[in-house]
């Protein structure tokens, strides 16, 4: 998970995640990761549009959005 955070991070990727809030709910957000830390990342929130802290226990999945390019003819 850290690596993929990390590699998010890096390259200025936009990561779909699932994460689960206290009360045991899951939500799926877009985020763009600003920083990581040993159990917690902070990231952006394109939902909420505002920087998030997001522990990293509680992220379900993290995958990279990929952007088809569009091409006008």
């Amino acid at each position: 998970m850290l690596k993929t955070l990390e590699d998010a991070m890096e390259y200025g990727e936009t990561l779909e995640i699932m994460c689960m809030a206290k009360d045991g709910s899951i939500s799926k957000r877009r985020v763009k990761v600003l920083q990581v830390r040993e159990t917690s990342f902070r990231a952006y929130c394109f939902l909420r549009r505002s920087k998030r802290t997001y522990l990293t226990d509680n992220v379900l999945v993290a995958v990279p959005v990929m952007h088809k390019e569009r091409v006008v003819i």
